[in-house]
């Protein structure tokens, strides 16, 4: 099953590559292949493409009938039945019943009043700065001539931000090659690949890990654990 998911995806990644020829936003209404394609790949769970998107029914959270985040009040004053059977939403929705708990908050010396409510993701700070920073890449720069050590992972099932993102982004630091691709493991098995980059005293050790969506230590901590167990130890991964 796995492996027919892949391939239909790929199949639908070159069919809309070559379909929409490079453009996917200002896309010509008239292009039908590409506008077919291109709704195709709005279905696909950008988090972790082999898992299904939560769907739900009327009321619609947010005036939405599918809100992948669930995150806010609406979603927790949703009842079950508007879920489907599994979804990893319910994480979430588990999440916020868990931290609002006044005995969790007790027992990590959470001082009252400090919050009303716990978010998941809260999108208060963002009104408060300005964004005038188009890239960070200079500064990334500048920290690879310093003495530090970085770990860099990505799951290899996440499209919000593709591993092959990442890797034209490590690129561009001009770093150079310490050991080229090679599987890593627990337990015996595969779990993803990496490569190494140095720069006179500063390194960089760069990991996949296989099947795992956008935060790979939500999606495969069984994996990456021991990864990151390994690097702080000064262990290959």
């Amino acid at each position: 099953m796995y492996f027919y998911i892949v391939v239909l995806l790929s199949v639908l990644s070159e069919s809309t590559k070559t379909n929409c020829k490079g453009e996917y936003v200002q896309v010509d209404p008239s292009n039908a292949p590409c506008v077919e394609n291109l709704q195709e790949v709005t279905q696909i769970n950008s988090p972790q493409i082999l898992e299904p998107i939560c769907s739900t029914m009327s009321p619609k959270p947010k005036g939405s009938k599918r809100d992948r985040n669930f995150a806010g009040e609406n979603f927790l004053d949703m009842p079950h039945r508007y879920l489907e059977p599994w979804c990893r939403a319910y994480n979430y929705l588990f999440s916020y019943i868990w931290a609002n708990d006044k005995t969790v908050q007790n027992a990590l010396h959470v001082r009252e009043g400090t919050i009303k409510g716990w978010e998941r993701c809260n999108q208060s700070f963002s009104s408060s700065y300005a964004h005038d920073v188009r890239t960070s890449l200079d500064y990334h720069r500048n920290l690879t001539k310093k003495n530090l050590r970085a770990l860099v992972y990505s799951g290899d099932h996440d499209m919000l931000v593709p591993y092959v993102g990442t890797e034209e982004w490590i690129t561009s630091l001009n770093l150079s090659i310490d050991y080229t691709w090679r599987p890593w493991f627990v337990n015996g098995q595969v779990a993803g690949y990496t490569k190494a980059y140095t720069r006179k005293a500063y390194s960089l050790t760069y990991a996949t890990v296989k099947g795992a969506g956008h935060a790979a230590t939500e999606y495969n901590p069984r994996e990456c654990f021991p990864m990151i167990d390994r690097w702080l130890s000064y262990y290959y991964i």
